[in-house]
Parts: structure tokens; sequence; C-alpha cells
């Protein structure tokens, strides 16, 4: 029951010697994620204690991988630091590379996006939560105790959106959810997740949440339209956004009509895919489909105000 990330990944985290990366790791740790070794280089051979664990800190993401078998990474280094992070991540061969980092010019994201996708290295983010498969791994920033298992798999562009339908729908609970970031060039996209989902047996319906600005949510309406069987429900935030404003992310902007919240929504609803205009309007769409899915009567029975 899960995408991308499972009880068996093994993760390092480079930039966990960080006031930011010390923190979420301890966080990580505790929500049951198999954190094998920090990396920084002026640390190699350290390690570092996490209540009753102790975390070894590495040189480097290849000397981490062939230690320890590490197949994620979630980088918590700075902006002028996140490329080079990336690139010696995917030049260690590592499958999946979770950027957090927010703030990252735009030309580097697009280079190691570009250069992770060369060497089949699997990018989220960055400025992203991460993902989680509760109650069984967490990379990255999402809280790991406002949810559990379940049959919903989830894809948003926003961290504190991704928090609020995971609580909203918290009685049901989530396969995986993945929180793809909102800057203008993102690794993963809505697709990608929803390609995983629909190949998923155990994801029984996936919830879409996007924003203003770009067209990454009418592109995954023609991906529902042609490729996914399962039910979909949406949430598009920004429907109250003036034009021409960036609210909130930097890929978050308007032109004309162009990246609504309601020319999102038309397309998404054109192709069957039901969208609330509120979160909790579209915990309750979430509700009202499963009485079509194979989920105990007593999910399906949960409202929340």
């Amino acid at each position: 029951m899960a995408i991308y990330l499972t009880k068996e990944s093994k993760v390092l985290v480079q930039g966990m010697t960080g006031g930011e990366g010390m923190k979420h790791t301890r966080r990580m740790l505790a929500a049951g994620t198999n954190v094998v070794g920090g990396v920084n280089p002026r640390k190699a051979g350290r390690t570092v204690d996490f209540d009753d664990r102790a975390v070894p800190v590495f040189g480097s993401v290849a000397a981490g991988m062939q230690s320890t078998g590490a197949d994620v990474t979630v980088v918590f280094v700075p902006p002028a630091f996140a490329k080079a992070a990336v690139t010696e991540a995917a030049d260690a061969g590592i499958g999946l590379a979770v950027v957090i980092t927010e703030g990252i010019p735009v030309h580097d994201s697009v280079a190691f996006t570009a250069y992770a996708r060369s060497k089949g290295t699997r990018i989220i983010g960055p400025n992203c939560p991460g993902l989680i498969t509760p109650g069984q791994a967490n990379a990255g920033i999402i809280p790991a105790d406002i949810t559990k298992p379940g049959r919903i798999g989830l894809v948003s562009k926003s961290g504190t959106l991704t928090y609020q339908l995971m609580y909203e729908l918290r009685d049901i609970g989530f396969s995986t959810c993945v929180g793809i970031g909102g800057d203008p060039v993102v690794g993963t996209t809505h697709i990608d997740c929803l390609a995983a989902f629909q190949d998923d047996p155990d994801t029984e319906l996936v919830v879409l949440i996007g924003e203003i600005g770009g067209d990454a949510e009418e592109r995954a309406a023609a991906y529902i339209r042609d490729h996914v069987t399962k039910p979909v429900v949406g949430y598009i935030a920004g429907f109250t956004a003036p034009e021409g404003k960036t609210m909130g992310h930097a890929g978050a902007i308007v032109s004309g009509s162009s990246g609504t919240a309601t020319a999102k929504k038309e397309a998404l609803e054109a192709v069957g895919v039901k969208v609330g205009r509120t979160p909790t309007e579209t915990a309750r769409l979430v509700l009202d489909h499963l009485d079509h899915l194979d989920l105990p009567h007593a999910a399906r029975d949960v409202t929340h105000s």
C-alpha cells in the first residue's frame, strides 16, 4: 500500500547535522523511518544520537550507500548548495531524492532535475514537504501523527493543504501522500503520481491538490481522461486570488484567464473529477465516492465539520 516509499526504504539525510536536518531526522525516526545515515563531508565518521538511536555520518552519499544500502536521500541543505547535493546523489545512483529546500534558483532546479532524470534518480521537490507512507516511512517534514494507513492516494502542490486533507480524512487513511512542491520546475509531477497510484493495487481513490498558475492541472486532467480508471477528487487553491499576483509559491502566478482556479476546475470536471472549493468540501466529495468502494462501513461513515 505505497508508492515510492515503504518500510523497506533506507534513508540518508543530506544536511542531517544542521538545525532543520536534526529536527526532522528525529521526527522521521519517531515515525518509524529507517534512517541509516547522514551526509556531511566535514563530520564524516561521527555519529549523532537521536533519543535511543545513534545515526552515523558519512562523507558522501556514495559512501553512505555503500555502507548501508540506502536507496533514498532527503536533502536539507541551503539553496546555494542544493544543486551540488542533488548532483552528488544522482552520481551515486540513489533511487529517490527528496529535496525539501526552498528558495533554490530556477536555473539550478532545471539543471539538477534534468541531470537526475538522466541518471535514473527520481526527484521529489524542490520546495516540498516530502512524502509519507503512513505507518511505514516518512521522508521529509510531513507530520506523521495526523492520519493513518488507508486506501487513498494524495498528490499535492501545497504543503499545508496536504496536511489539512490528511487530517480531514484521518479516519479513512492514506496509502501514500506526496507533496510534489510548488516551484515552477519540479522533479515529480501530478501525472507521475497519478500513474503510480493507478498501478498501485491498494490505492482505491486519488486526491489531487493543485493551485493557480501554470498548466500542470490541465495536463493532469488530460492524463486522467486517457489513463486513469480510479476515481479522482480534486481541490484547487486560489479561487479568490487576484489576477497577475504571485500567491505563495513561485509557480502560482496567473496570466489573464490562463492558470486560474476556475479554468483548472473546469478542465478537471470535464474528465469526471469532482472538485471542491474548500478542503472540507473536498473531503466530503471523497466520502461520497467511498460508498462505491470496498471499504469498511465504519470508515465511510466519517464526517468532519
